[in-house]
């Protein structure tokens, strides 16, 4: 078997495979890279030395039986079986579903999962994005400080239980989205600085030195990262990426990172013949992100819309710390901006930031399905000190609102786990750090981040507790009994009727037309011949919708029909979806 290496910095390098050592030799056509060839199979334990140093996993490994720190082993893709003939799923007329393999189920595995994908396909949603599943120190974790980026954690069962999940999701007739963290690796167990320049001082993350892709040597770290990156869409299947943090990606070259990384995606999905997409998270607030290259634009195919989400949010909760400043001033305001206009910050002053953000989005060029719009997700439930969702705090009747938002908008839904049945669990921070010192900081700081903002210390959890991530798991019995179960009727409602009603699948911003009034706390817009309203407020509302012929196509709460003069009556803390006769 041909075993390679890139260590463009090294004098000699070993290779260490099924307890025999042999010189690799450079390659004389790839400078910086090693070649060398040793008897193995599926399974073999094997790492290189770099100038006689310690073994090290293989940076290109696909597994790391005992971890980030132990020795690589082979894997031959070939072996698995697949059972399902799939012909891809694209981002058009989709609903995601974001989801955590480790607090999914209590037993935190694929196979696990794997067991629930039944309730997402009865749901309706079309796609399972998964977070981050590259190796981390531990057992549980978000999974945002991975390393290995070829690999799959091993507690979760490793590659084979990951090709069964997207063999069972496929079965299922879903699309499966993973999410890649480009931007930085985890502070333990990142083994890539022995073998070359995969980090440059030149610019700074709040991770510390940058990921390589503009200083010497980033061709090849760009190359590593691209090729990862197709790996999983090839080797295991996977329909789309999700890139975590794309603003922290720095890189000043001619041909931006995510526009190379968006061709060879594009020119892959050619080749296997089935869609695959790319979606960025991004706080740029720049159209250009979503934008063809061929408009020069970065080429990616959605981005999450965090505007939307934080209108949503302010309407529902009133909270205006942090980035909800900006939003809090007149939150029905902004969320009938974002609807319209995909971004609220587009041009305009942002006082948390102290400066302007963003660039207006053409709304005739740019798909409203390109945007990802949400009411939670795991970073703006996990985030906050206590983990508590919206299900905490607001009615069913506001929940039912956030829903009706989320799945009737033009962007492209996506639910956080959990919030389909209104889940009662948190969803909190938790780490596993096996190095005490790491352990210890991140408890300290967690701590430290929230007591600044008037909690007390004691009462934000130890992420390294392991019943912090007990409490996070989802309890499978509560959408069986009330109040989940209405609404998770409410959830599967929505999402059949945005499937079957042609209007709600339009992706022309410029058909959204939207009013609203900030004092009486209620909004209403029309897309096509459907009209939506919600009333935030405990009050009974009068909207004027200006048509009287309708019909109720799904209502939380009875609704009757407008009066003579296009007057609809709405309940408070309610929402009804229209059409027009």
């Amino acid at each position: 078997m041909q075993f390679e290496v890139w260590a463009p910095q090294a004098g000699r390098v070993t290779l260490h495979c099924g307890g025999a050592t042999s010189a690799l030799v450079r390659d004389p056509l790839r400078a910086g890279w090693w070649t060398g060839e040793a008897e193995a199979d599926d399974g073999t334990r094997y790492g290189f030395a770099v100038d006689d140093g310690p073994v090290l996993p293989d940076p290109r490994s696909c597994r790391q039986p005992d971890g980030p720190d132990g020795p690589s082993a082979v894997v031959d893709h070939e072996r698995y079986a697949w059972r399902t003939q799939w012909p891809g799923r694209g981002l058009t007329d989709a609903v995601l579903y974001e989801l955590h393999v480790g607090t999914y189920t209590r037993e935190g595995t694929l196979d696990a999962a794997a067991e629930r994908l039944g309730h997402l396909a009865e749901l309706g949603v079309t796609h399972v994005e998964l977070m981050p599943l590259c190796p981390f120190p531990g057992r549980h974790g978000w999974g945002y400080e991975g390393v290995s980026l070829w690999a799959v954690h091993e507690p979760y069962g490793g590659p084979e239980a990951l090709k069964r999940f997207v063999d069972r999701a496929h079965a299922l007739g879903l699309g499966v989205v993973l999410d890649v963290v480009h931007n930085h690796l985890g502070p333990s167990g990142n083994h890539l600085p022995a073998f070359g320049p995969y980090f440059t001082e030149t610019h700074h993350t709040p991770w510390g030195a940058a990921v390589n892709l503009d200083a010497p040597g980033s061709d090849e770290v760009r190359a590593y990262l691209i090729g990862s990156a197709l790996a999983w869409l090839r080797n295991y299947r996977i329909d789309g990426l999700r890139l975590d943090a794309v603003h922290a990606l720095r890189d000043t070259r001619a041909i931006h990172f995510l526009e190379e990384l968006s061709s060879a995606v594009d020119a892959l999905a050619a080749d296997v013949g089935r869609p695959l997409f790319l979606i960025a998270e991004s706080d740029l607030g720049d159209p250009r992100v979503v934008t063809p290259r061929a408009e020069h634009g970065l080429g990616l195919h959605a981005q999450w819309n965090d505007d939307f989400h934080h209108a949503l949010h302010t309407a529902l909760t009133g909270e205006s710390q942090g980035y909800y400043e900006d939003f809090a001033r007149a939150p029905l305001t902004a969320l009938a901006k974002t609807l319209a206009g995909g971004f609220f910050h587009d041009g305009t002053y942002s006082t948390f930031r102290g400066r302007r953000h963003g660039r207006p989005l053409d709304r005739t060029r740019i798909s409203a399905h390109r945007l990802l719009g949400y009411a939670q997700t795991h970073d703006q439930v996990g985030n906050r000190a206590l983990g508590d969702r919206l299900s905490a705090s607001l009615s069913p009747g506001l929940l039912a609102c956030a829903a009706t938002l989320v799945l009737t908008a033009p962007f492209t839904p996506m639910l956080f786990m959990g919030e389909e049945w209104a889940a009662g669990t948190p969803w909190q921070f938790f780490t596993d750090h096996t190095d005490p010192g790491l352990a210890d900081a991140v408890r300290r700081g967690r701590r430290r981040e929230f007591a600044a903002h008037g909690w007390a210390e004691e009462d934000v959890p130890d992420p390294q507790d392991p019943a912090t991530r007990d409490r996070s798991c989802l309890d499978w019995s509560e959408p069986h009994r009330e109040p989940h179960a209405r609404v998770l009727s409410w959830y599967r409602e929505l999402i059949a009727l945005r499937r079957d009603q042609p209007d709600l699948a339009d992706p022309d911003l410029e058909d959204v037309k939207v009013a609203h009034d900030e004092d009486a706390r209620w909004l209403a817009y029309r897309r096509g011949d459907v009209r939506v309203a919600v009333n935030f407020g405990k009050e009974p509302a009068r909207i004027p919708l200006g048509v009287t012929s309708t019909r109720v196509l799904a209502a939380w709460e009875p609704v009757p029909p407008p009066d003579a003069v296009g007057v609809l009556s709405l309940p408070g803390e309610s929402c009804v979806v229209l059409m027009q006769e």
